[in-house]
């Protein structure tokens, strides 16, 4: 019989093994991020940004799903770091971009060789991969 506090039992959240998942894989990525001297928040705003060249901050905040509160210090420490520039745009003055530089452009060949390192450090099958990346999309869609 279903105790009525099961529910309330860590191991029977969802949400606990996504957390604790989600700080593993950062903090795998941590070694290989230092090596190019960013962080993992600035990694991702970085790979959108080497997609894309520029993007309106808000924009940018829709793809990470990150508030525009935690992007502006991550935009000035990589606009510090000469990565990017940040301008309001001459339409609508409320509207920032961010830019790629050319040293942000050259970030990229130094970043290449992280997806793989990455790989060899999660042990899931690339079909085990390919599922929980299908699936943990599917949740952030309900959004």
């Amino acid at each position: 019989m279903m105790d009525r506090y099961d529910a309330l039992k860590l191991e029977n959240q969802l949400c606990f093994p996504l957390y604790a998942a989600s700080r593993e894989i950062i903090k795998q990525y941590r070694p290989f991020l230092d090596e190019i001297g960013i962080t993992y928040t600035q990694y991702v705003v970085m790979m959108v940004l080497w997609e894309n060249r520029c993007i309106s901050v808000k924009a940018l905040g829709e793809k990470l799903y990150l508030d525009s509160g935690t992007l502006t210090p991550v935009l000035k420490s990589l606009a510090d770091k000469g990565y990017i520039t940040r301008k309001r745009c001459q339409k609508d003055e409320r509207v920032l971009i961010v830019s790629l530089t050319e040293e942000g452009k050259l970030l990229r060949e130094k970043a290449v060789e992280i997806p793989p390192q990455m790989a060899a450090c999660v042990n899931v099958s690339k079909a085990e991969a390919e599922a929980l990346h299908r699936l943990l999309y599917k949740i952030l869609e309900r959004k």
